[in-house]
């Protein structure tokens, strides 16, 4: 089969499987809703807030404050796109029809990545928008230094995150265990590890915790990060190559199951 068939199978596969849409909706939803919700309360507590602090506000980040929970959705996205046909027995006739197992693999990353792409740009204008509007007086404008890189980073750093969860599920083949592992990776350790004083310079190197810097505009005035937002989002793909090469090394050592 030839690649372009492989792509327009397995771009087939994904538009007709129900969990594409609900994932995907999902993270746009959850991601504009919270970050709307927390711009609105950032601006009302902006009064109470010490010098310190207010030198520190940052509104272009702020208003991405949902992708910290809409990102759980594009995991669920990237794992589900890759398990599915293990899960369902599916893979046996996949790999018989595209014995390539390169081709098989990278044709359906490079459409899941590319819808994970748009919907992911979608969503952080959309976000960054109307975060903004409930900013009010206190909004930066698209046109602001270094906030149009913040906005475009948010929707790289969203397929970023479905492409890491795609890699990890490759190697791991169940969507259980991918999701078990990913889940709270994401939404416990990495926070923990980022947050705690003992382990924060190790947690700034986690996918997410480096990833989200590119997101950012102002900087805090305690921060002593060792990196920008471009190195971050560097560090961030680096951790995505790894389990991608992963994910293609053991598909090619092993049956499929």
């Amino acid at each position: 089969m030839a690649t372009g068939q492989v792509v327009r199978s397995e771009w087939t596969k994904i538009r007709s499987v129900a969990s594409t849409v609900w994932t995907l909706s999902t993270a746009v939803v959850t991601t504009i809703a919270l970050g709307m919700l927390i711009s609105a309360l950032s601006k009302n507590e902006f009064g109470n807030l010490s010098e310190r602090e207010k030198l520190s506000f940052d509104p272009t980040f702020i208003s991405f404050a949902g992708t910290s929970l809409g990102q759980l959705a594009m995991i669920v996205f990237g794992v589900l796109v890759v398990s599915n046909e293990y899960s369902t027995g599916m893979i046996r006739a996949s790999l018989a029809a595209v014995p390539k197992r390169g081709v098989f693999l990278f044709s359906k990353l490079a459409v899941a990545t590319a819808l994970a792409l748009v919907v992911g740009m979608v969503t952080s204008f959309a976000t960054f928008f109307l975060g903004q509007l409930m900013l009010g007086d206190l909004r930066a404008s698209i046109g602001d230094d270094g906030v149009l890189r913040a906005v475009f980073g948010g929707g790289l750093y969203m397929t970023l995150i479905a492409l890491f969860s795609m890699g990890v599920a490759a190697m791991l083949r169940s969507p259980m265990l991918s999701l078990g592992i990913l889940m709270p990776f994401f939404f416990l350790i990495s926070n923990i590890l980022g947050n705690v004083s003992a382990t924060e310079k190790v947690g700034r190197f986690l996918p997410d915790q480096a990833g989200s810097r590119i997101m950012q505009v102002v900087t805090p005035v305690d921060d002593d990060t060792p990196y920008g937002p471009w190195g971050g989002l560097g560090i961030m793909a680096l951790w995505v190559i790894a389990a991608v090469a992963g994910g293609y090394v053991l598909l090619r050592r092993r049956d499929a199951q």
